[in-house]
């Protein structure tokens, strides 16, 4: 009994339920989307009854935790991979100096298998619409995230047409919803995008990245009335997608990462500097210690107070939410409203950049999930793991799919 109890554990540790119905799947993601826009949705006054519908019907985990880095593109390839950053090897938005400093932008970069690998394996098909780290993934119906010019979270429509599949995949778009190839890509015509293909080609899986809230949390702060209106335009949108849904299709709403209000920055680097101190890493919503005398001068600091630095990460966290940092000889949170700066200034204190960020340590916020249609149970999931959303969508999906490295 006790061997079969094992082997059944195994069986389901690697998603491999083949004996449930395979669904279509429609999955968007809003990034920034925090777990308390829908906890606290009557207190902040929201007006999403789309959302508000997917929560009531359908299946709604009581949060998501992430992995370090918690920002998009590491974030995003996790959701789908199944892994974190030191397995599938998106570190950041942006790759190391080393490397030449650019985006992420072709799925060669990646080290671990993703569900549109287990798609096009299966014979199956997908779709993509400026999810991160798509340039020449393995999809179907392909607008990936790429842009050679930035207005806020909007890309340049030109360059993710220079790399759509096919190539023409604007042009047939634009023959259905003629406003969609203006110059930038906005949720707006993300939202035509995804209604094209709802609509014309029915992909088995549809991964759709919005962004216009992250950009306006940035801007200026999360759970503002400019963030929450942005929210409710987006439920607009939501709405639109749900209407349009064909039978047989499953929603699933996910996000990237949660949001913190920044009212001051922090360059722990200039502290350390002129202290002789070196080994002082800031992360954004942390900081770590390379060596032991930096782990001793951000003690000192810490007890001196007055410079943001808050609760210490236990190495057992360190290790779970993010292994390669776990050789760290210490590593501290921000305190509320402070981000830990990087840079060459000799400033200690500064006004922030921006009003929102994330880049915290992964407990310190929630992202969502929550799956909704037909054959959907409803009712509250418990917090769940990121890196446990790409095997819930294989199930939905009824494909085999064992996270890891390629």
């Amino acid at each position: 009994m006790r061997l079969l109890t094992l082997s059944l554990s195994l069986m389901c540790s690697v998603w491999t339920l083949a004996a449930q119905p395979a669904r279509r799947v429609l999955v968007v993601s809003v990034d920034g989307l925090d777990q308390r826009y829908l906890e606290d949705a009557d207190r902040l006054g929201l007006r999403i009854p789309n959302l508000r519908r997917l929560m009531k019907e359908g299946q709604w985990s009581r949060g998501v935790i992430g992995q370090a880095p918690t920002v998009t593109w590491p974030s995003h390839t996790t959701l789908i991979s199944g892994v974190g950053p030191d397995v599938h090897g998106i570190k950041g938005n942006r790759r190391p100096k080393s490397e030449g400093g650019e985006y992420y932008w072709s799925a060669s970069l990646l080290r671990a298998r993703t569900l549109l690998d287990a798609v096009k394996a299966a014979g199956r098909t997908s779709a993509t619409i400026t999810w991160p780290v798509t340039v020449d993934a393995p999809v179907t119906w392909n607008l990936p995230e790429y842009f050679q010019r930035r207005r806020g979270g909007d890309m340049d429509v030109r360059s993710i047409e220079s790399k759509s599949v096919p190539a023409d995949l604007v042009k047939r778009i634009a023959a259905v919803y003629p406003a969609f190839p203006r110059e930038w890509m906005e949720d707006r015509n993300r939202t035509m995008a995804a209604l094209y293909l709802l609509k014309a080609v029915q992909p088995d899986l549809i991964l759709l990245h919005l962004v216009d809230l992250d950009s306006e949390a940035h801007q200026t702060g999360p759970f503002t009335r400019e963030a929450n209106a942005t929210l409710e335009n987006i439920d607009e949108y939501i709405g639109q997608m749900l209407a349009a849904l064909p039978q047989g299709y499953t929603f699933v709403l996910v996000s990237d990462h949660g949001f913190e209000k920044v009212e001051e920055e922090i360059n722990l680097g200039a502290a350390a500097k002129a202290r002789g101190v070196e080994g002082v890493r800031a992360m954004g919503g942390f900081v770590l210690a390379s060596t032991p005398a930096a782990a001793d001068l951000l003690r000192e600091l810490k007890a001196g107070g007055g410079h943001g630095i808050g609760r210490e990460i236990p190495k057992e966290e360190l290790a779970r939410y993010a292994p390669d940092l776990a050789g760290a000889a210490a590593a501290y949170e921000s305190t509320p409203g402070v981000f830990f700066a990087s840079g060459d200034s000799p400033e200690l204190r500064s006004k922030p950049h921006e009003a929102g960020n994330h880049g915290h340590w992964p407990t310190r916020y929630r992202a969502v999930y929550a799956a909704w249609g037909p054959g959907i149970q409803g009712g509250r999931l418990p917090e769940i793991s990121q890196k446990d959303v790409a095997g819930r969508l294989a199930s939905l999906l009824g494909l085999p799919f064992t996270p890891g490295p390629r």
